[in-house]
């Protein structure tokens, strides 16, 4: 028995129609729409299995399977969205930051150690109260992009 169903109101299906005859519309969007189309299990829907959606579309039976359950779990508005949007991180390190760590990572090595390392840059950040936390890829990431070679 299937755990996510697929029942389209009428405006819900309305709006699918508009998304595939669109004159310019993702082409991801515009087939999310038709699979939906096919899988509405509600009275005005053909109700077709995934089986028979993924070989009208040529994909395999997951791909209908996840689509159910992205309209079930995030709703009608979102299920034509791709599945990794709004997952980007906050930088750890804003501009004044990385400022710092530029500074640090030029000033002279720590006693007893002959450069810095991207772990000692990390863990002196935070001791210094620049970041609450700061893994060594921040670091690394950072100085990388700037260019700055530790050697």
């Amino acid at each position: 028995m299937k755990k996510y169903i697929v029942e389209l109101s009428i405006e819900e299906r309305e709006v699918l129609r508009n998304v595939i005859h669109a004159e310019r519309m993702a082409a991801h969007k515009r087939l999310s729409a038709q699979m939906l189309l096919k899988l509405d299990q509600g009275p005005a829907g053909p109700g077709w299995t995934d089986a028979r959606v993924a070989e009208a579309f040529d994909c395999v039976t997951r791909t209908p399977e996840r689509l159910r359950q992205r309209l079930v779990e995030r709703g009608f508005e979102n299920v034509l969205e791709h599945g990794n949007k709004g997952a980007h991180r906050v930088r750890k390190l804003d501009g004044a930051a990385e400022a710092h760590l530029i500074a640090l990572a030029c000033s002279e090595a720590p006693e007893g150690r002959n450069r810095w390392s991207v772990r000692l840059l990390a863990d002196e950040m935070v001791a210094l109260g620049y970041v609450e936390s700061c893994g060594k890829t921040t670091i690394h990431d950072t100085l990388k992009k700037t260019k700055l070679n530790l050697t």
